[in-house]
């Protein structure tokens, strides 16, 4: 039953509503860790990884209650430091609990994360980070143990911008002796929120959303409430979605602010994009235009998580596009997806090459991965005739339910 079934061709029309951010979420409820006390996150996406986080954070003895899009989380009871679970292998997130559990116990053991099937997405940079600040780390075959007596604040670089380490390295110091100091930080807008929720927390903060951070230990942190901001991922998607298909939507409480690089090339392939502060308007009444050059970057660059999604998109632009892929190395995975479905793609390392055609049909196709699934709803959108997508489980570990959105939006879609 696990799939989705789409029958193209319809233009969209009409607004939806974007849901809480994934990426914020995530680290936000790990966050939760530090606090002996209930923090009430709002806006909180109900989907698959963060059902994920929901079970580890109740394995490490937490207390967790849902009402709506809002959860509770008392954290007061944590009773273990061991993460060995399901939820770990199949979510690289719980990699985030790491910095969380150092902070508030001094201790973890985890199996080492999972998630989608995108690159190596290796966790070294978060184990170096975390050694500076004086963490022991025993690495096994299939799980790690890292233990501290007292987490000392650090002057750090990391080699690469991972926004990842960057949580990690926040969960980790906001409770440290000392302070922090962590250049070349990420600065994707979930750090910010990240930050912003362990502020309302007590966190001496400063440089959020900047590349280089400077976190004063404190004491203890309180509890708290903080309402996650709209998914820019999702957004971003549906934005890809009306360039496909054609159509003439809002999308209601999308953030724009954080979307500037996809905006841009939004126009640039010929479609109108208003964007205030209640959302964004997408235009998209005649065949689009390629795009000749589009390089995936670490924010405020073009994202990777939206790649496939406008690849979908192109597949159909009149012209031909090109798309360098500079952060995850298996991310044209859709590619055999799109071809079948009359796409002409080739790839060659990091490259590909799309040369837009008029028309894709619709086909059975197989998500391997999240954002590679929604994506393969974007081109079966576009598509004329049936399009089956297998594993949509795979797409409701980031999208609470993108049948319903689409079809607020007039598509012909269900899942079953």
């Amino acid at each position: 039953m696990d799939s989705i079934y789409i029958y193209g061709g319809n233009f969209l029309r009409g607004e939806t509503r974007i849901q809480g951010s994934k990426n914020a979420a995530l680290p936000i409820l790990a966050a939760t860790l530090l606090v002996e006390g209930t923090c009430v996150i709002q806006n909180c996406p109900r989907i698959t990884d963060v059902y994920h986080m929901q079970n580890l954070l109740q394995e490490l003895g937490c207390r967790v209650s849902w009402k709506g899009s809002t959860v509770m989380v008392n954290a007061a009871g944590i009773s273990d430091y061991r993460m060995a679970g399901e939820s770990v292998t199949r979510m690289r997130s719980s990699i985030m609990l790491l910095g969380a559990l150092l902070g508030r116990l001094g201790e973890a053991a985890m199996a080492y994360p999972g998630g989608c099937v995108i690159g190596r997405r290796p966790i070294d940079l978060h184990l170096s980070a975390l050694k500076e600040m004086g963490v022991d780390i025993t690495e096994q075959e299939q799980m790690f143990t890292a233990r501290v007596k007292s987490l000392k604040g650090m002057d750090y670089r990391l080699p690469f911008p991972s926004v990842g380490a960057t949580e990690n390295v926040l969960l980790a110091a906001v409770l440290a002796e000392g302070t922090t100091v962590l250049h070349n930080a990420a600065r994707e807008p979930e750090i910010e929120a990240l930050c912003e929720f362990l502020m309302e927390a007590g966190a001496d903060i400063r440089g959020a959303g900047s590349a280089r951070l400077v976190i004063r230990g404190v004491r203890r942190l309180h509890e708290a409430s903080y309402s996650v901001p709209a998914d820019r991922i999702v957004a971003g998607t549906y934005l890809a979605a009306a360039l496909a298909a054609g159509g003439s939507i809002f999308l209601e409480k999308a953030p724009s602010g954080q979307m500037k690089a996809v905006i841009g090339m939004a126009r640039e392939m010929g479609s109108s994009v208003i964007a205030n502060p209640e959302g964004i308007g997408v235009h998209a009444v005649r065949r689009m235009d390629a795009c000749p050059y589009l390089k995936t970057d670490v924010y405020d660059g073009f994202p990777t998580d939206l790649q496939s999604p406008m690849m979908a998109a192109l597949a159909v632009a009149r012209g031909r596009s090109i798309i360098e892929e500079n952060i995850f190395e298996n991310r044209f995975r859709i590619v055999n997806d799109l071809k079948r479905m009359g796409a002409d793609i080739r790839t060659a390392d990091n490259r590909a090459c799309i040369r837009g055609v008029e028309g894709l049909k619709g086909a059975e196709a197989w998500a391997q991965e999240l954002r590679g699934g929604a994506a393969l709803v974007v081109a079966g959108l576009a598509a004329e005739g049936l399009t089956v997508i297998r594993n949509r489980h795979y797409i409701e570990r980031g999208y609470e339910d993108i049948c319903k959105d689409m079809r607020r939006l007039g598509a012909d879609i269900r899942s079953g």
